[in-house]
């Protein structure tokens, strides 16, 4: 793993090409990494890829396995604490409601995760199943059972007393249904990138963990993937400041009761409770680090340069409230951990898979929205696709589709 430069608190700014791309990022005057054309027809693109969380990563990865001389760099380690892709956990599911698009991005993502995760020393896949459980409206569960026979995915459909007969651990007061993923769970989020980039190293790719400023020359690339989550805002303002925003979310563990196994990951699924449109998720007690607890709100709108790490007494009070009416066992449990990360939020929850417009080698990716962790592998192939053979996706990922006001479509 070669390295250069030192990384810094400061904030990465990076400007990436000529004058029509330096208003993009706001007229910051700082150098510009080379973007070169091969230098002999029929040799291995290079390709620069920004940003080493799980968009970037899997874009470097698939880069790789195309046959691309690929580096990925990143200020800080992959999967640090301060990306939208650090943590512990993300949820991998297929339910989606209406949204085929990502339940089939999902189920396509899923054995790549297996794949990982049978490569890893320790578990990055833990197929506990997903449940998500529903009041009043069960317009998404029966839009995502719909898509899953479609699909073929062994998901069941559970009324009131199938779900308190099976889940004990859960107080199902004023649920109408539910459903049940057995083939998903959770991922073990920063041991997933870290094995990842172990894996993209061993191959013959390379990592440069240096600051992102353009103070330092990059090496001459082809292509340029700019995958730098809540920061790729930043780098466009003008551009992104409106259509992709970082939001402070936090995330609370607690004590499970000592000999109870009914929070362990054999009994106790993934979860997500719509709550009537509020949404609560969490997991069991994985790895012995707490039952997780966290309300799928976009919470205060934060700049992931500075903004405060701590947890707010509001935001457990809050959370607290939820666990002791949904979890009565786990009534009056300590609190193991807080903390806080971020979301990027695309302004309707799609991600962002598209070219400069300014400048069609550089590729933009971001948008994860809260759910785009598990649609790492899937979200690399086609930014992979794009860069080399300049294959669109989905027009749902293109830049058009982006608006200027926050209203999340995707759940």
């Amino acid at each position: 793993m070669s390295k250069r430069g030192t990384p810094s608190g400061a904030p990465p700014e990076l400007n990436v090409t000529r004058r029509s791309l330096l208003l993009g990022a706001g007229g910051v005057a700082v150098s510009a990494p080379a973007i070169l054309p091969a230098q002999r027809r029929g040799s291995a693109p290079r390709v620069t890829v920004v940003g080493a969380g799980v968009f970037g990563s899997w874009t470097a990865e698939q880069l790789r396995r195309r046959g691309a001389r690929v580096t990925l760099v990143d200020a800080w380690s992959p999967g640090h604490s301060r990306s939208s892709s650090g943590g512990e956990s993300r949820m991998t599911r297929a339910g989606y409601g209406k949204d085929e698009i990502y339940a089939r991005m999902a189920l396509a993502s899923l054995s790549e995760w297996q794949s990982l995760s049978r490569a890893s020393g320790l578990p990055i896949l833990v197929p506990h199943g997903v449940l998500f459980f529903f009041q009043n409206d069960l317009s998404y569960l029966l839009a995502s059972l719909d898509v899953h026979r479609r699909l073929g995915l062994p998901t069941e459909s559970l009324d009131r007393s199938a779900l308190a007969a099976r889940f004990p651990m859960i107080a199902f007061d004023g649920v109408q249904g539910g459903m049940f993923e057995p083939r998903f769970g959770a991922l073990m989020a920063r041991r997933a990138i870290q094995t990842l980039v172990h894996r993209f190293l061993g191959a013959g790719g390379q990592f440069e963990q240096r600051r992102i400023d353009g103070t330092g020359d990059y090496p001459a690339a082809d292509r340029i993937v700019l995958a730098l989550g809540p920061w790729l805002p930043k780098l466009f303002p003008r551009l992104l400041g409106q259509r992709i925003v970082a939001t402070r979310q936090e995330v609370f563990t607690f004590v499970p009761p000592a000999g109870d196994p009914w929070f362990t990951p054999a009994r106790m699924p993934g979860w997500a409770d719509f709550n009537n449109g509020d949404v609560f998720y969490g997991f069991p007690d994985l790895e012995g680090k707490g039952v997780k607890f966290a309300h799928d709100a976009h919470g205060a709108v934060v700049d992931p340069q500075t903004q405060d790490r701590r947890f707010t007494d509001k935001a457990l009070a809050e959370v607290v409230a939820f666990r002791d009416r949904r979890f009565p066992r786990l009534r009056n449990a300590q609190l193991a951990t807080a903390e806080v990360c971020q979301y990027e939020n695309s302004s309707n929850g799609d991600f962002l898979i598209a070219p400069h417009p300014d400048e069609p080698r550089i590729i933009l990716v971001g948008g994860g929205s809260g759910h785009g962790f598990k649609h790492g592998p899937e979200v690399g192939r086609m930014a992979a696709e794009l860069t080399l053979d300049g294959k669109q996706p989905d027009p749902r990922f293109n830049l058009a589709s982006k608006g200027t006001v926050q209203k999340r479509e995707v759940i």
